[in-house]
């Protein structure tokens, strides 16, 4: 069984930043794709953010100079570093990993972690 669990989330002011973490644990034998989900209310789920072995992360284009994504492949984890935030990056951002377990490739969630930016 293979779990994301994601961290970090807080209410911050506009222009604040803030890092989100987010770790996969189980029986894990090779992620290939982790990235970064967001969903503000009454709006549909966007990818915000994607990084995969090999290749140069990608980005939506409303986060992109804001945001950073990164990996530590040795813990399975990947982070969300935003900056210069504004009131419409509030949402519940989920993380998401592509990955081989158990001889099946598929896509897992976490739970998410709400950032809310407000003055």
């Amino acid at each position: 069984q293979v779990q994301l669990v994601e961290s970090g989330g807080d209410l911050v002011q506009p222009g604040g930043s803030l890092r989100l973490s987010c770790a996969a644990s189980g029986s894990i034998i090779r992620i290939s794709t982790m990235a970064w989900y967001r969903q503000a209310p009454g709006k549909e789920r966007e990818l915000v953010a994607s990084i995969t072995t090999g290749r140069n992360p990608d980005y939506a284009d409303s986060v992109k100079g804001r945001f950073t994504i990164s990996r530590d492949n040795a813990k399975n984890s990947v982070f969300l570093q935003m900056n210069s935030l504004k009131p419409e990056d509030t949402a519940v951002y989920c993380c998401n990993a592509l990955l081989f377990s158990g001889g099946l490739h598929g896509s897992y969630w976490g739970q998410g972690t709400q950032v809310t930016v407000s003055s």
